[in-house]
């Protein structure tokens, strides 16, 4: 098994550099924050009753953690559409943002066909292709970026310029400050975090290690509830792994109940717990009573807590520690990170059809 202390071994494991994007992040979320602080709008895309996100996989998680942080604050519902069709209510008070890192995602061009035919208010998040080409030929807003990794590593590409989209279209406010204090947040992370902190000290390497032949179970809720699926995505896609991933208080209501069988599971599982000080005290409640019952059951878990003030920072910091340990558990794995064979694979085989 490859030593995590061994960074020259680990960046021949490494050969495109997620090591590296993973450590750009804080860079990322200023970037996009400069380059759609000011952005302008058509004035009638104010006046929206609801918001989807047209995205697949890591074009669309910036839009469920987007969706989570804001709820709270705008006064129209935001849906995050996964598929070809949107909802029937998607129309001319919609406005709908199709995010694609490549701009060739299958499913979000068809959506976004979709979706102009309804009248919606379209907008567009990706760095070219043809969702590029046609929302230009359309005249519709567009925010390209030009950052060079896998999808999923480019997160403060497809989260920041939804903020910004949000606050031009009048339904959020200013997201400056928190996102000014996410990045501060995330650096001091990285000094914990990277592959120059020791495993003995090093929380994601630890986690790594205990993971590593194990099936990562995830539990956020509220604030870390869509982390929490973006912890599973970066087990599959860096890792190559198994992994899922839960939401309380729904898993309190039938999850729970599924620890008793088969009985030889307990060793194979570890439950990963994404804390934060924004949960509703409910939910913190419910955290404590699931933790013992964990340990009644003989199910290892680990807690991990959200750092910094505002809610932006906490579900950025959550974030993080799961793609460097996503990472690290890669490396234990003896695997790329950066390449996804099977969904090249499956993409070449349904292009055929």
């Amino acid at each position: 098994m490859i030593d995590l202390d061994n960074v020259q071994e680990m960046r021949r494991h490494d050969p495109e550099g997620m090591l590296d994007r993973i450590a750009e992040l804080p860079d990322q979320l200023r970037d996009s924050w400069r380059g759609v602080a000011n952005l302008a709008l058509p004035s009638g895309y104010a006046e929206v009753d609801n918001v989807v996100v047209l995205g697949m996989g890591g074009s669309a998680i910036g839009g469920d953690l987007v969706r989570t942080l804001v709820q709270d604050e705008t006064n129209v519902p935001i849906e995050v559409v996964r598929d070809y069709d949107p909802p029937a209510f998607v129309g001319p008070r919609t406005l709908a943002i199709a995010s694609s890192y490549s701009g060739n995602t299958e499913e979000t061009l068809t959506a976004y066909a979709a979706a102009r035919s309804r009248g919606a208010k379209v907008a567009v998040v990706t760095t070219g292709g043809q969702l590029l080409a046609q929302a230009q030929a359309d005249g519709l807003p567009v925010v390209q970026f030009s950052y060079k990794s896998q999808p999923r590593a480019a997160l403060g590409h497809s989260l920041v310029p939804l903020l910004g989209i949000l606050k031009a279209a009048r339904l959020i406010g200013d997201k400056g400050e928190q996102i000014e204090e996410a990045a501060r947040v995330l650096e001091g992370q990285r000094g914990r975090l990277n592959e120059q902190a020791p495993a003995a000290r090093n929380p994601a390497k630890q986690l790594a290690v205990d993971l590593h032949g194990r099936l990562p179970v995830v539990y956020g809720g509220g604030l870390t509830a869509e982390v929490a699926r973006r912890w599973k995505g970066q087990f599959n896609e860096n890792s190559k792994a198994w992994a899922s991933y839960d939401v309380f208080s729904e898993l309190n209501h039938n999850t729970v109940v599924g620890y008793e069988f088969p009985t030889n599971l307990p060793d194979m599982i570890r439950v990963i717990l994404l804390a934060s000080d924004y949960m509703h005290p409910r939910v913190k409640a419910r955290f404590r009573v699931t933790q013992e019952i964990l340990r009644q059951r003989g199910i290892t878990f680990h807690v991990v807590e959200a750092e910094g003030k505002s809610a932006l920072a906490q579900m950025m910091s959550s974030v993080y520690v799961g793609d460097y340990a996503s990472y690290y558990l890669a490396q234990l794995n003896s695997t790329d990170p950066n390449p996804v064979r099977v969904i090249d694979f499956f993409k070449s085989e349904l292009a055929k059809v």
